[in-house]
């Protein structure tokens, strides 16, 4: 995950570990070599275009929208086709508005007219407070959660580790993630969930609880999971 820094100074640009404290209380309760975090890559504003998501202050986030009207207003000086005319005049009220693109309610239809174009906050912009860029590592976690990103656990043995992805994916593909391999070879998914996890104090207090769910591979893979992947070697 590429996470852009726009108008913010102080912040190291390369790797960056999300420090989420859940993955701090979960090395608490299990035994484990290391403890490792999810990562992003942290980049500059030339590479906003490319970026995952866009990170900025209260102060810089105007800069961004007035990029995306200037854009706009540009392409809708070039006559465009009828409904592309129509998605871009939806886009220039909200940017007129100081709103992000994100918020003009388009459809899948609308995106299609104009998915070449080079629009800032046509993807996710997170706006940190002056305490949360401070901390920016921390800040990371709701940076993760806003760009439609979750994290499953691995815990014991080798690593207690975090695993970065997209939310909505099923079992086999979270597990494609670990080793692509794991995706033709799965059977099952040993799982147990957050608040099973912690309310039990680890996981093996969870097993002998009962929390532990064999799930097929339908199964959608939900925030901070505690997974064990069955596959054939």
């Amino acid at each position: 995950m590429k996470v852009c820094i726009y108008g913010l100074t102080g912040v190291a640009l390369g790797k960056h570990n999300i420090k989420d404290p859940r993955l701090d209380a979960a090395d608490k309760l299990v035994e484990a070599k290391k403890k490792v975090y999810a990562q992003v890559d942290v980049v500059a504003p030339e590479e906003a275009l490319t970026a995952d998501v866009i990170v900025t202050s209260a102060n810089s986030r105007l800069e961004l929208v007035l990029q995306d009207l200037d854009f706009v207003e540009t392409r809708l000086a070039h006559n465009p086709a009828a409904a592309e005319a129509a998605v871009l005049l939806k886009m220039k009220a909200v940017l007129e508005a100081e709103q992000f693109v994100t918020t003009a309610g388009l459809g899948a239809a609308d995106w299609a007219t104009t998915e070449k174009h080079a629009l800032l906050t046509a993807k996710p912009v997170v706006v940190g407070t002056d305490e949360e860029l401070a901390h920016f590592d921390e800040f990371l976690v709701r940076v993760l959660a806003e760009s439609g990103l979750i994290c499953f656990l691995t815990v014991g043995g080798i690593e207690n580790r975090a695993w970065p992805i997209k939310r909505g994916l099923t079992a086999p593909e979270a597990a494609a993630t670990i080793h692509t391999d794991l995706l033709k070879s799965f059977i099952r998914a040993e799982v147990i969930g957050w608040d099973d996890f912690i309310n039990a104090g680890g996981e093996k207090q969870a097993k002998h609880a009962g929390k532990l769910r064999l799930e097929q591979r339908t199964y959608v893979i939900q925030d901070y999971d505690v997974v064990n992947f069955r596959v054939n070697k």
